[in-house]
């Protein structure tokens, strides 16, 4: 007598997103929600990136403020604002160039210098596109005002 095959066990179904996105990434994300309405509202983009700053502590509040003063002058046709409720820079088409993650915000031991893909930044069939920043001297402040300039040229 021939003995029936078992029938092939149904694959399980992948996780749902529960649990997938860090609380840090859940609320970035409601920040980048409430910065597209916002924004539609008319909100004063510089206002909202000068109060993110504000509520930043330590060396990540005043990298932000050195990094704010140094995209203002090298590239002053940027429009500040947040996106994912970080300090952000774009183009009049409203699309971040470049953005600020500070430490804090994922709990990383560095704050990041990131640029978008909008950023001109090609320099062969490699290139670097965020930077970690751990402090900043006069030299790594004329680095960042000469990738910014690039970054918009």
């Amino acid at each position: 007598m021939p003995t029936a095959s078992k029938p092939a066990k149904k694959a399980t179904a992948p996780a749902k997103s529960a649990g997938v996105f860090s609380k840090e990434e859940k609320e970035a994300m409601k920040a980048y929600a409430a910065e597209k309405k916002a924004q539609k509202a008319g909100a004063d983009g510089e206002a909202e990136l000068l109060s993110k700053i504000a509520e930043m502590k330590g060396n990540d509040k005043a990298m932000a403020e050195r990094i704010h003063a140094i995209v203002k002058q090298a590239a002053p046709g940027l429009i500040a604002k947040t996106w994912y409720g970080m300090p952000a820079y774009a183009r009049e088409d409203g699309k971040a160039v470049l953005f600020y993650q500070p430490a804090g915000k994922f709990k990383a031991r560095y704050s990041t210098l990131g640029f978008n893909d909008s950023a001109m930044l090609d320099d062969g069939n490699v290139w670097a596109t965020s930077f970690a920043l751990v402090k900043l001297d006069a030299a790594d402040e004329k680095k960042i005002a000469a990738l910014v300039k690039k970054a918009v040229s």
